[in-house]
């Protein structure tokens, strides 16, 4: 089975709702299991606050996903300045004693971990992330 939605919100936090809406429809539809509906919409809300609180002059922010048998696979795409958060955001040390640590990181460092795949690009003044993550642990 295949199920694909899509989104385009104002960049407001007030929009997250009408994502984790969404994602929670078509993890129902799909028949997630609720720790994957969790992780989607946990990244989700992660990188859409980033970019509305980061992005600079953001007009729009497109979301993406197609749940197949397998994986699913999530772009997320804004015209905000470019960043690319497999190379721009530092690795936080997270092994450093609390009252060490640098503040912020943290968001970006656990998209990465908990999805499977990670790639971005910059394209005709966008920056695109696609994030995929397999529906099977």
């Amino acid at each position: 089975m295949s199920s694909q939605m899509s989104i385009t919100i104002e960049p407001n936090l007030d929009n997250l709702e009408l994502i984790t809406a969404s994602v929670e429809e078509i993890g129902e539809k799909e028949n997630w299991a609720p720790d994957l509906t969790f992780k989607i919409n946990l990244v989700l809300d992660e990188l859409t606050t980033n970019i509305v609180k980061y992005g600079g002059l953001v007009s729009e922010i497109e979301i993406s996903l197609c749940s197949e048998d397998e994986v699913v696979t999530v772009e997320i795409i804004d015209n905000g300045r470019s960043f690319d958060p497999l190379t721009d955001a530092p690795e936080p040390d997270i092994d450093a004693p609390l009252g060490e640590r640098r503040i912020g990181g943290l968001g970006v460092y656990f998209v990465r971990s908990m999805m499977d795949d990670l790639q971005y690009r910059r394209e005709q003044g966008k920056n695109h992330l696609v994030i995929t993550k397999r529906r099977a642990e």
